[in-house]
């Protein structure tokens, strides 16, 4: 199994940045593809970004292309997600996944951690 757990949020204001991490335990991250993912209040959960194993192709929703990096640290079993030019839209929480590279769906999420952009 694999532990996940996020940190990084907090309240920030529009324009405002923001870098999330996701500690990994319990087994070598470098055996996972890495993703971001967020849900707003009253919406489903939506996918913002991805990460190959070694960190070579990145994938963004279009809503956040641009403004957000995904980066993993496989050393150091960490995830972080750099959020720059945050809008209100972007408030959420967001949550980091793992999941096997040839497997569709992400298989192991962390907690979640808050996201609030003010205007």
């Amino acid at each position: 199994q694999v532990q996940l757990v996020e940190s990084g949020g907090g309240l920030v204001q529009s324009g405002g940045s923001l870098r999330l991490s996701c500690a990994a335990s319990g087994r070598t991250l470098s055996s996972y593809v890495m993703g971001w993912f967020r849900q707003a209040p009253g919406k489903e959960r939506e996918f913002v970004a991805s990460i190959t194993r070694v960190g070579i192709v990145t994938t963004y929703a279009d809503s956040v292309k641009g403004r957000f990096t995904i980066s993993r640290d496989n050393a150091k079993n960490m995830v972080y997600l750099q959020m720059n030019s945050l809008q209100p839209e972007d408030t959420a929480v967001y949550y980091c996944a793992s999941r096997r590279e040839y497997v569709i769906e992400y298989e192991y999420w962390g907690q979640g951690t808050q996201v609030t952009v003010s205007s």
